[in-house]
């Protein structure tokens, strides 16, 4: 579905993608994790047409979207980073506008914003002004939005961020039901339970590179399963072992406080980079 080669992007002297290259298969839900000014929000822009690229190649469906970018919208749906509804319109004129944006007949519109409405559970919220939802809900209709016209893939950027934990699992719980429903979905979080929950694969980018791409369990097992952190006069440090006995050894062999736990992701891109997820 997503093919990107080499692909790179400049802003004056900073490097924000330094040839970026990733495969997306069709029907996948993949997560794209890494750190603040690492590149996530900079790659979806170019994929969805609002930057434009410097080199490399990024092919959507089969589409170059250099040049074909309007048949590449018609393929994408995204839900930015940040809240970009009209607060004065009703959550049915939201989806309504969209859907004229996008060339749609008015009956089209009707049935697609009922039934999008509908998936999103928000069907009895058609008539409230946007102003007067609170941020699970907007959310849930940025998705509804994005949906309307059908997009075989789906942008989803930072799609939680600032909701809390029982808002953010019914989000999720609607990101798998499109992902099942035949969507591919491009994820980028800073949650890294996130990504553990719903990601078929997950790539790691640091400094506008790929620095690790594969299934979650595959890429923390090349760390180990068991992680064993350790705190002293030197500050924390952490040391991974494959089988719980070897890091039970180790533990009796250091005479400072230590815990023993599961190998996580956030381990493995720590491990990668030498930076913390926020």
């Amino acid at each position: 579905m997503l093919r990107i080669e080499n692909l790179a992007k400049s802003f004056g002297p900073t490097q924000a993608l330094r040839g970026l290259s990733l495969t997306v298969g069709r029907g996948e839900l993949f997560a794209f994790l890494g750190p603040n000014g690492a590149g996530k929000t900079t790659t979806i822009r170019i994929l969805n047409g609002l930057s434009r690229l410097d080199s490399g190649k990024a092919m959507i469906d089969g589409l170059d979207i250099g040049a074909k970018p309007l048949a590449v919208k018609r393929q994408c749906g995204l839900v930015a980073q940040h809240t970009n509804l009209d607060g004065e319109l009703t959550v049915w004129e939201n989806l309504d506008l969209h859907g004229r944006l996008y060339g749609l007949g008015r009956s089209e519109r009707r049935r697609r914003a009922q039934e999008h409405l509908d998936y999103v559970e928000m069907a009895d919220r058609a008539k409230s002004q946007v102003k007067t939802l609170s941020g699970g809900l907007k959310r849930r209709l940025m998705i509804a939005r994005a949906l309307m016209h059908g997009p075989n893939l789906l942008f989803l950027d930072e799609p939680t961020v600032g909701l809390d934990p029982a808002i953010r699992r019914r989000i999720w719980a609607l990101i798998k039901k499109i992902n099942q429903d035949g969507v591919t979905v491009f994820l980028t979080t800073h949650y890294i339970e996130e990504a553990e929950f719903l990601a078929f694969r997950v790539g790691f980018i640091n400094e506008g590179r790929l620095v690790a791409d594969g299934p979650p369990q595959a890429i923390m097992d090349d760390l180990g399963q068991w992680a064993v952190d350790t705190y002293g006069p030197g500050g924390h440090a952490t040391s991974f072992f494959a089988e719980r006995s070897d890091a039970g050894s180790f533990i009796q062999s250091q005479g400072l406080a230590c815990s023993v736990r599961r190998v996580n992701l956030e381990d493995a891109f720590l491990s990668l980079t030498g930076r913390r997820l926020p």
